[in-house]
């Protein structure tokens, strides 16, 4: 078995042969393509028994043998695809040091090693998906898809007009200005109900954002991510994906319906 060196002085292939290591992990379903890239820098992840940190290194499935933390990876599983409304209270993670109820406890007889695409923050309640498809999952993520994202935000007061048009046109965080955003009042009483569509996916965006207007955050669910809706998904609970959510998922990010590129696209991470 054998590794491609990244100067492609391998002989008898060049540097185009094999798959990237950290997007082999991510389709055999061991995490995300970013959160493979970070085991590889970490020196978590092994090539034919040598520990490798170089993102650009090349592998030839069913020829080289890929471990993590000691353990080797297995081919790819089935990919499967969920759909969760998240409670608030729960942290966006497959396991938590600290004790806290987790995501992927409100998963029971899923047996598939998945993990959550983005995050949301652990007060913040809605739509998550969970898959193994570490493609799919890498571009739902990526900003250059610009995969739409719907909040609905209770903020502190009244929120007048002006604060409304503050928010849609962007406003300055300590990260830079924020995109335009589309926003939408739903009802206004001693406080106010918001809807808020990003494309963005900064750390806490919508809190910040709320904050840079006066209008804290007092309850935030998302309800929106690309084509999906909560529509009849009750808190707590899970589905599977259906077959045309799953296209219409895929499409949103220039992906075929057999995982294949399709046209061009441009999103974030999170809330």
């Amino acid at each position: 078995m054998r590794v491609l060196k990244v100067d492609g002085s391998d002989k008898g292939a060049g540097n185009t042969e094999g798959i990237r290591l950290q997007k082999v992990l991510a389709f055999c379903g061991v995490a995300s393509r970013r959160e493979a890239e970070a085991m590889i820098r970490a020196g978590r992840v092994e090539v034919n028994g040598v520990v490798v940190r170089e993102l650009g290194v090349r592998v030839v499935e069913g020829w080289d043998m890929v471990a993590v933390d000691g353990k080797d990876v297995a081919g790819r599983e089935a990919l499967v695809y969920y759909v969760l409304n998240k409670p608030s209270g729960v942290v966006t993670t497959c396991a938590d040091p600290q004790g806290r109820r987790t995501v992927r406890e409100l998963l029971p007889g899923v047996k598939e090693r998945i993990f959550p695409v983005g995050r949301l923050d652990q007060d913040t309640a809605g739509l998550l998906v969970l898959t193994n498809d570490g493609e799919l999952a890498y571009r739902l993520t990526h900003p250059r898809y610009g995969v739409q994202k719907v909040y609905h935000a209770c903020l502190q007061g009244r929120v007048n007009n002006q604060g409304l048009q503050a928010l849609a046109k962007g406003v300055l965080l300590t990260d830079g200005w924020t995109a335009p955003a589309k926003v939408r009042l739903l009802r206004r009483e001693a406080d106010s109900w918001v809807e808020l569509i990003i494309r963005e996916g900064r750390n806490r965006q919508v809190r910040r954002m709320a904050i840079a207007v006066g209008h804290p955050v007092k309850s935030l669910i998302r309800v929106g991510f690309g084509p999906l809706t909560l529509q009849g998904l009750a808190p707590g609970k899970f589905r599977r994906l259906k077959p045309p959510e799953l296209t219409a998922l895929k499409r949103a990010v220039g992906l075929g319906e057999n995982g294949g590129r399709g046209g061009a696209a441009n999103s974030g991470g999170e809330e």
